[in-house]
C-alpha cells in the first residue's frame, strides 16, 4: 500500500492575504446591512411620529367650526391621505413575517424553489411563486401549506411545465390567506 502524504498549510505559505481580504469583504457587507437597518429604523420612527402628530392635529381640529374655508378642507384631505399612507406602511411593517416564513420553510422541501412572496395586507393574502421538481412535489407542498396553522384557503392558481428544460420543472403560482395571530 502506498503511503499517503498530507500537506497542511503552514505559516510559510502566501495565503493569509486571501483570508484577510475575505474578512474585510465580510466586514463591509456587515456594515452595509447595519446601515440599511438604521435607515429603515429611522423611517419607521419618522412615520410613527408623523402619524401621532397628524392624529393629534386631527383631534384638535375635530371641534366643529362655524365656517370652514376650502383651503382648510384641502389640508384636511391631504392629512388624511398622509395618515392612510403611513398606516399602509405600518401595516406592511407589522406583518407576521416570522411566522409566515417559518411556516413556509417548514412546508417546503429541497425539490421546491420559491421565487417570490407577495403579501397583500388588505386581503391578508400571500401569493407565492416558485418552481417544483415534479407535480407530486408541488401538490405535497400545497397540502403542507394548508396544514400549517397560520394559513388557510391555499390554492394553486396556475402552473406551467418548462418544456425547454431537460428536467421539465414546473413553474407555479399559488395563493394563501394567513390567519391573524390576535
Amino acid at each position: 500500500m502506498r503511503r499517503l502524504k498530507l500537506k497542511f498549510p503552514d505559516h510559510g505559505q502566501l495565503l493569509p492575504h486571501v483570508d484577510y481580504s475575505l474578512l474585510l469583504i465580510g466586514l463591509l457587507v456587515l456594515a452595509g446591512v447595519l446601515f440599511q437597518f438604521q435607515q429603515i429604523s429611522e423611517d419607521v420612527n419618522y412615520w410613527s411620529n408623523r402619524v401621532e402628530h397628524l392624529e393629534k392635529q386631527q383631534q384638535q381640529k375635530a371641534a366643529p367650526r362655524t365656517r370652514s374655508s376650502p383651503r382648510i378642507r384641502e389640508f384636511g384631505q391631504e392629512i388624511r391621505k398622509e395618515i392612510s399612507k403611513a398606516n399602509a406602511i405600518l401595516d406592511q411593517i407589522n406583518l407576521p413575517w416570522e411566522s409566515l416564513f417559518d411556516s413556509i420553510e417548514h412546508a417546503a422541501t429541497e425539490d421546491i424553489a420559491l421565487l417570490s412572496l407577495q403579501p397583500n395586507v388588505s386581503s391578508r393574502a400571500l401569493r407565492i411563486s416558485g418552481e417544483a421538481k415534479n407535480m407530486s412535489e408541488l401538490l405535497d407542498f400545497v397540502e403542507a401549506l394548508e396544514r400549517e396553522p397560520i394559513f388557510e384557503n391555499v390554492h394553486l392558481l396556475n402552473y406551467k411545465i418548462k418544456q425547454d428544460n431537460p428536467h421539465r420543472p414546473i413553474i407555479f403560482l399559488l395563493t394563501a390567506a394567513w390567519i391573524s395571530a390576535s
